[in-house]
């Protein structure tokens, strides 16, 4: 977790003034994986996992900006013309601020920004979108603006498009501007509806396996998984012109007319029709803890996601597939983007220090490295973290 106080103390060191301080969370996504860009159902949680950021406003248009982890600053003058596709965390920060800007005239004033993040990079659990959101929310708080969380999401998200170089979902952003503690969010990635599900699972963890394989979205298989599914609804509406999205072909509709589709686009669209289906299912399992009957669907996407939509890896294959022949394990799947990263696991509390240990250790002997395991809790979405007097006087 992230030590306020280090953070705090850097910036005054840094700027010598004192900040306010904002947070984001990442966020893991139970099921529903690449479904979001056709306008499909998600149901992703807020993690305790999240970018922190200590700012205070300046009088002029510049922002300062210092990234703590890595030891690394960089600035932007708000005046000047943007940069996009530079490769550095900078591309995250500057474009959500910028398209902000473009939503919010008043958005004029530049700040002074040290930020820390606990979400791990790389590894499927939105790192980016809860750096993305916690500035965003910072800068538009410091401007005075009231913060339409849904607005903030959507700036994130066309920040990952021009800046990034990555065409992703909104899922992310919107889970981390509007998480809820102790809930998961059934999204409506068309309507941008978001509904709180209580996590009523007993006796249940969520654990997250991170197998240490990075991916990287904007390299060009995520992209491409898009334009396959493009490829797919634009054959598809020429039997049913009405159809905006996968979303809106059903399992009937997609048997009917899936001869007409290539193989690697109908194993595309397969996916895709069935996952919503999967995830609309396991919304209702989750308001009845009904994990044994979640945790059979998480198996089933991950099949679905390795076979079909292909962005499953050897690491996720053998974390999945050793978490299915434990006990006290009821369902395991890859999580995120895909091509590395993590898996997210329903395991009761009793079995957790077990399945922790022996995942590391069969882990390790397969690939030759341990990987990292977090127990997981549902967070708040993005909010400012207040620091009484009483408070600083302890740090």
């Amino acid at each position: 977790m992230i030590n306020l106080e280090q953070l705090r103390s850097k910036f005054q060191e840094t700027y010598n003034r004192e900040p306010r301080i904002f947070r984001a969370p990442g966020r893991v996504n139970l099921i529903g994986e690449h479904v979001d860009y056709n306008d499909g159902f998600v149901l992703p949680m807020a993690i305790d996992r999240e970018a922190v950021v200590a700012a205070a406003p300046r009088r002029d248009s510049l922002f300062r900006i210092y990234a703590l982890d890595v030891n690394d600053a960089k600035e932007f003058d708000l005046n000047d013309e943007p940069q996009r596709l530079r490769g550095t965390w900078l591309d995250y920060i500057e474009g959500t601020i910028r398209l902000l800007k473009a939503k919010f005239p008043k958005l004029t004033t530049g700040a002074d920004i040290c930020f820390s993040s606990s979400v791990p990079i790389g590894a499927g659990l939105s790192s980016s979108a809860a750096l993305e959101i916690a500035a965003g929310f910072t800068v538009l708080t410091l401007n005075e603006i009231g913060v339409n969380r849904i607005v903030l999401a959507r700036a994130a998200q066309q920040a990952e498009h021009e800046f990034v170089g990555a065409k992703i979902g909104i899922m992310d952003q919107l889970t981390s501007a509007l998480g809820r503690a102790g809930h998961a969010l059934l999204i409506d990635c068309r309507l941008l509806d978001s509904k709180p599900i209580p996590l009523n699972f007993k006796d249940v963890q969520i654990v997250v396996c991170d197998s240490g394989v990075k991916h990287d979205l904007a390299t060009g298989e995520y992209n491409t998984r898009r334009e396959e599914c493009e490829q797919g609804l634009q054959i598809l509406r020429t039997k049913m012109p009405g159809v905006r999205a996968l979303r809106d072909v059903s399992s009937v509709d997609f048997e009917k007319y899936r001869a007409l589709l290539p193989e690697t686009i109908r194993s595309r669209c397969r996916h895709v029709i069935s996952e919503i289906k999967r995830t609309t299912q396991a919304a209702e399992m989750l308001k009845f803890g009904r994990a044994d009957s979640f945790g059979k669907l998480m198996y089933e996407s991950h099949a679905s996601l390795r076979d079909d939509y292909a962005v499953s890896s050897p690491e996720l294959d053998f974390l999945v597939e050793t978490a299915r022949s434990l006990n006290g394990v009821f369902g395991a799947r890859m999580t995120g983007g895909g091509f590395g990263g993590c898996t997210v696991n329903l395991v009761g509390k009793s079995a957790v220090n077990e399945f922790q240990e022996t995942v590391k250790r069969g882990y390790e002997t397969k690939f030759g490295f341990a990987p990292k395991i977090y127990v997981v809790e549902a967070s708040d979405g993005a909010s400012e973290i207040k620091i009484s007097a009483t408070q600083q006087g302890k740090m």
